[in-house]
This record gives structure tokens, C-alpha cells and sequence, in this order.
């Protein structure tokens, strides 16, 4: 059972090219295209990490692809939303430096502490789901960027959800530090 989840991690990235492709064609292929291999991309991280856990399926490849297709996923639809000019320039590269940064200093700051035997510290925490969830929710919408039901625009929501994402992203990298400044400090807690 380690295949499917490590075929669905390997898929998510083999789908960033055809994603891209259809984002830069526009019109209905963006709207639909790009914004349904979005879908299928954010389920199989759910899909492969469900099996993985379920099915006593979790590999080493499988443990260090995830967090790399997951980042590069949401790197490439950023970069591509910020660059698309439909989002106020500032705000869309204030928003992506945000989400990317936190992205580089906390796998930075894992690896590290994996060097030091203390890499539980920083596991994934429930701060860390809230936050990739708001950012695949997000990035839906502005890739969608029509209309929805009632004549609400998606950018408008997916805006309000990055928004929220970047506000959640830096609450959880400002709790993985905190967790790790012991360490990071050579401060340990009294009785280690």
C-alpha cells in the first residue's frame, strides 16, 4: 500500500507543468482546467497522507516527497496568481513572500532540528493544517476567478482566504520557533 500514496505525491508534481499550461491558456482552460488540476492536486495531498496513515503505508520517500510536492504546488500557483496582475500588485507579492518565506524558514528549521535529535519539536502541528487548508481554499478561488453563486466574485473570496493564510502562516512559524528556541538558543528546558 506505500505505492498509491507515493504514486498520488508523484502525481501532484507531474500535474504542476499541465496546471501552469493551462493557467497561461486563460479563458475557460484557466478557469475550469487549471483551477480543477488545482482540486485534484490539493486532494491527492489529502488522499496520499490519509493512505499513507491508514495503511501503515508511510516510507521514507513518501515522508520527504509530500512536504516537497506540496511546496512546490503552492510556490508555482502563487508565483502564477502574483504575476497575473488580477491581484493588487503590492498585496499579492506581500502575501506570496509571506506564505514562501515561512515555507523556506520552517523546513530550514526542521531539517535542523532533525540534525539534533529533536525533530518532534516541530512536527506538523494543527496550526500547520488550518493554514494549508486556507491556502489550497485561497488559491482555488483565484485561480477560478469568475463568478459564484449570487454574483460574488471568486478573486474577492480567494483574496479574503490569502489574506487570512498569510495571517495563519506566520501564527505557525512564529509557534515552530517558539517551540524550537530552546534549541535554537542552546537554551534546553531545566531537567534535560
Amino acid at each position: 500500500m506505500t505505492r498509491l500514496p507515493n504514486f498520488l505525491t508523484m502525481l501532484r508534481i507531474l500535474l504542476i507543468p499541465v496546471f501552469v499550461l493551462l493557467f497561461f491558456l486563460g479563458g475557460a482552460e484557466r478557469s475550469y482546467g487549471a483551477t480543477a488540476v488545482f482540486a485534484l492536486a490539493a486532494l491527492t495531498d489529502w488522499a496520499d497522507g490519509y493512505l499513507a496513515r491508514r495503511y501503515h503505508g508511510v516510507s521514507p520517500f513518501g515522508t520527504f516527497l509530500d512536504p516537497v510536492a506540496d511546496k512546490l504546488m503552492v510556490a508555482t500557483a502563487l508565483i502564477l496568481i502574483s504575476t497575473s496582475g488580477e491581484m493588487p500588485v503590492a498585496l499579492a507579492g506581500i502575501l506570496t513572500s509571506i506564505i514562501v518565506g515561512r515555507e523556506i524558514t520552517v523546513s530550514a528549521l526542521r531539517e535542523w532540528m532533525a540534525e539534533i535529535g529533536e525533530r518532534k519539536k516541530v512536527s506538523v502541528s494543527w496550526l500547520g493544517k488550518i493554514k494549508a487548508t486556507l491556502q489550497m481554499l485561497a488559491i482555488l478561488f483565484l485561480v477560478y476567478a469568475g463568478p459564484l453563486a449570487g454574483g460574488i466574485a471568486a478573486r474577492e473570496v480567494g483574496i479574503i482566504l490569502l489574506v487570512l493564510a498569510a495571517g495563519m502562516t506566520l501564527w505557525s512559524m512564529v509557534d515552530y520557533l517558539r517551540a524550537a528556541w530552546p534549541s535554537l538558543t542552546g537554551k534546553q528546558a531545566a531537567g534535560r
